[in-house]
C-alpha cells in the first residue's frame, strides 16, 4: 500500500464499496451520500425494504467480493448537463438534488469502480483492494439533509482500517465502549432519566446523579472563588430584544425554541387573524414583543455588568453562573446526556481592560487544566477557532478580530500541548479556544471553551471610566471549563466506566453487617460517617455476605465497611475497596474515617487510593 493512502481515503472508498454492494443486492435503492467520518463511514439509502441484521451480513459479504476484485477507482470530470443526464438515467433523485447544491463554475466529478458510478469529489484509494479491513456496524434512521421535516432514510454505518489488526483493536474498543455507554450505566446506576412526558432531550437528574452534579459545581465554585469570581443568577427567559441586540436572534434561529409572545402581542395577533408564523415574524420584525428561552447566558451577564457604572478600578469584573440554556436540536441528533435540548453551562464572563486580557486568558486556561488534572484527563489538545474573512457570518472590525486572535494564539502556545488553527470555526462575535479531551478508550470529546469578544461590548455600548476620566470599552471573555454539565457528566460516566473516584461517587461507603444482631453497631458506624460528611448506605438485607458484596460492586460503590462480631466487639471495621479488593483489612473506625476524609478532600483518583498502615 502506498504511503499516501490515508484512513480517510480508505473509509471513503469503503463507503462506495458499500453502496455498490447494496445496489447489487437491492437495485431499487436510491442513494444519497456516503462520507468518511472520524471513526468510519456511512451511506444513506432510500428503500422500501427495511434493512435487517441478516441483510447487513449479506451486504458485508458482497463488499468483500468487491474488495477482492480490486476494482480501480476512475475519476471523470463532467459538465453539469452530463451529470444530470447520468443521474436521471440511473433514477437517482437525491443525487440530482445534491448536484444542484454544487455552485456554478465549480468542478463536477464522477468516480467509477466496477459497475458502480457515483457523483463524488473524492479523493479515493487507487483500487478497492487497498481497503484492507472492513466491518459494517449497524443501521439507523437518518432524516434527509438532517431535517426531521424530510423523509427518513436508512443509514448503514461501517468502519475500515489499513490492517485487520487495527480493525480488531477498534472492534475491541467498541465492545468496551458499549459496556461504558452512559445511557446504559446511567440507568443501571440510577443517575438520570429521560421521559417523553417531560420531553426529548430534557434530563431528569435523579438523586444519585444530582449528587455528582453538586460535587462538580462545588469543586468549580471553590476554584472560581480563588480567582475572584462572583456567582450570579439570571432568568431562564428574557425579552427577544435582548437577543436581537446581542445578535443571537435571529442569527441562531434554527437552533432556538420559538419566541413566546407577550400577552399584548398575542391578543393583537389573534384579533388580526394572524397565523403563528405571522405572529413570530411580527416579533422578529419588531412589530410585537415576546420572550425567548435563553439560548445563551452572556446577554444577561452583560446587563449585570451594566447595572451600575464601572471604573477601571472595578476591573477585571468576573461573574459566574450555572445557567440553564435551551437549544432546539433535531430529534435525530439527540443522544442521552451528550446531546440535549436543555443543559446547564458552568458559564462565566470576564470584563477587563485590553491590558488585562492576556493575564485573564492565562487564568482561564489554567482553570481548565486544574479541572482536567483533577479528573485524570491528562491527554488533551487545543483547537483555535478563527474567523473566515470571506464569510459574512462574523460581526466586528478587522482590528479587534486580529487582536483577539493573536492573544489566543500566544496563550495556546504557552500551554505546552498540541494545538491547531481552524479557519471559520470562531463564534460569530469572536475567536475561541476549544479543549479536546481523550478519554480512557482513546475517544475525543470537545469540552471546555474560552472565547475573546470585542464585539458584544460594542453592540451593547458597554464601557468603564478609565484613569483619564473618559469612557473606554472593556473586552469580554466567555469561559466554560465543563461546557455543559449534562455532556460533561455523560463523558465522566464513560471515562470512569461508572467507577467514580470517592469524592464524586454518589455513595462513598456501603456498610455491610454480617447478621441482624450487628445492626445496632452498624447504625452507629453509619451515623459516624454521616457526621463526617461521608455519603453512606446501610445494607440491612438478610442476604449472605457474597450477595451483599456483589450488589455493592454492581452498584459501583467504591468502599465497603464489613462488620462481623469481631469488628463490633473491638469498635472496628473491615475495609474493602471495589478497585483494590481487601487492601486494608481490620481498621479502627476512626482510622478508616480519616483515610476517607483525606481521599475525598484531596480528590484522589481510584488508582492512587491506598490506606496507610
Amino acid at each position: 500500500m502506498s504511503g499516501n493512502v490515508t484512513l480517510e481515503k480508505i473509509r471513503h472508498s469503503a463507503a462506495h464499496a458499500l453502496a455498490e454492494a447494496v445496489m447489487r443486492l437491492f437495485p431499487a435503492a436510491k442513494l444519497d451520500i456516503g462520507p468518511a467520518t472520524q471513526n468510519g463511514f456511512y451511506y444513506d439509502f432510500d428503500l422500501d425494504h427495511k434493512f435487517s441484521q441478516e441483510d447487513l451480513r449479506k451486504i458485508e459479504d458482497e463488499m468483500r467480493k468487491i474488495i477482492a476484485a480490486d476494482e480501480t477507482f476512475v475519476r471523470t470530470i463532467v459538465s453539469r448537463e452530463e451529470a444530470m443526464q447520468l443521474m436521471e438515467s440511473m433514477a437517482q433523485p437525491y443525487k440530482l438534488e445534491r448536484l444542484a447544491d454544487i455552485p456554478s463554475g465549480e468542478e463536477i466529478s464522477l468516480y467509477a469502480n466496477g459497475e458502480f458510478i457515483d457523483l463524488c469529489r473524492g479523493p479515493h484509494v487507487n483500487s478497492t483492494g487497498e481497503i484492507a479491513a472492513v466491518k459494517l456496524l449497524g443501521i439507523a434512521g437518518a432524516y434527509y439533509r438532517g431535517d426531521e421535516k424530510n423523509k427518513q432514510l436508512q443509514r448503514i454505518y461501517g468502519t475500515a482500517f489499513a490492517s485487520q489488526r487495527d480493525l480488531d483493536s477498534h472492534l475491541e474498543m467498541l465492545e468496551e465502549a458499549k459496556k461504558r455507554d452512559h445511557r446504559h450505566l446511567g440507568k443501571e446506576m440510577k443517575l438520570f432519566a429521560i421521559d417523553d412526558a417531560v420531553g426529548q432531550g430534557m434530563i431528569l437528574w435523579l438523586p444519585r446523579g444530582a449528587t455528582i452534579r453538586r460535587e462538580l459545581q462545588d469543586f468549580i465554585l471553590e476554584e472560581l472563588e480563588k480567582q475572584g469570581y462572583q456567582q450570579v443568577f439570571t432568568p431562564h427567559i428574557a425579552k427577544v430584544g435582548l437577543f436581537k441586540t446581542s445578535g443571537h436572534f435571529p442569527y441562531y434561529r434554527e437552533s432556538q425554541f420559538p419566541p413566546i409572545p407577550d400577552r399584548l402581542t398575542l391578543e393583537r395577533s389573534t384579533k388580526a387573524g394572524k397565523s403563528c408564523g405571522e405572529m413570530f415574524e411580527s416579533i422578529e420584525n419588531g412589530d410585537g414583543d415576546g420572550f425567548l428561552l435563553k439560548p445563551m447566558n452572556c446577554p444577561a451577564h452583560v446587563m449585570i455588568y451594566m447595572s451600575e457604572p464601572r471604573s477601571y478600578r472595578d476591573l477585571p469584573f468576573k461573574i459566574a453562573e450555572f445557567g440553564t440554556v435551551y437549544r432546539w436540536e433535531q430529534s435525530g441528533e439527540l443522544s442521552g446526556m451528550t446531546r440535549v435540548r436543555s443543559f446547564t453551562q458552568d458559564d462565566a464572563h470576564i470584563f477587563c481592560t485590553p491590558e488585562q486580557l492576556r493575564g485573564e486568558i492565562n487564568g482561564c486556561l489554567q482553570l481548565v487544566r486544574i479541572v482536567f488534572r483533577t479528573l485524570g484527563m491528562n491527554k488533551f489538545r487545543v483547537r483555535i477557532g478563527l474567523r473566515d474573512k470571506d464569510s459574512s457570518k462574523y460581526i466586528g472590525g478587522d482590528e479587534n478580530w486580529a487582536a483577539a486572535e493573536n492573544v489566543l494564539r500566544a496563550a495556546a502556545g504557552e500551554l505546552g500541548v498540541p494545538f491547531e488553527e481552524n479557519i471559520g470555526e470562531a463564534a460569530f462575535y469572536g475567536p475561541k479556544i476549544d479543549f479536546v479531551v481523550e478519554d480512557v478508550l482513546g475517544r475525543e470529546w470537545q469540552l471546555g471553551t474560552v472565547q475573546v469578544d470585542y464585539n458584544l461590548p460594542e453592540r451593547f455600548n458597554v464601557s468603564y471610566i478609565g484613569g483619564d476620566n473618559s469612557e473606554h470599552r472593556p473586552v469580554m471573555i466567555h469561559r466554560a471549563p465543563f461546557g455543559s454539565l449534562e455532556r460533561f457528566v455523560g463523558l465522566l460516566i464513560e471515562h470512569f466506566g461508572g467507577d467514580f473516584p470517592t469524592w464524586l461517587s454518589p455513595e462513598q461507603v456501603r456498610i455491610i453487617p454480617l447478621s441482624d444482631g450487628l445492626l445496632e453497631y452498624a447504625t452507629d458506624v453509619q451515623n459516624t460517617l454521616k457526621k463526617n460528611g461521608i455519603r453512606t448506605f446501610l445494607d440491612a438485607h438478610s442476604d449472605k455476605l457474597p450477595a451483599k458484596v456483589r450488589r455493592a460492586e454492581l452498584e459501583k460503590v467504591p468502599h465497603m465497611f464489613i462488620i462481623g462480631a469481631k469488628e463490633a466487639e473491638a469498635g472496628m471495621v473491615s475495609v474493602r475497596s471495589r478497585i483494590d479488593g481487601d487492601f486494608a483489612g481490620l481498621k479502627s473506625l476512626q482510622q478508616a474515617v480519616e483515610y476517607l476524609k483525606t481521599a475525598i478532600a484531596e480528590k484522589k483518583m481510584p488508582q492512587r487510593e491506598q490506606m496507610a498502615p
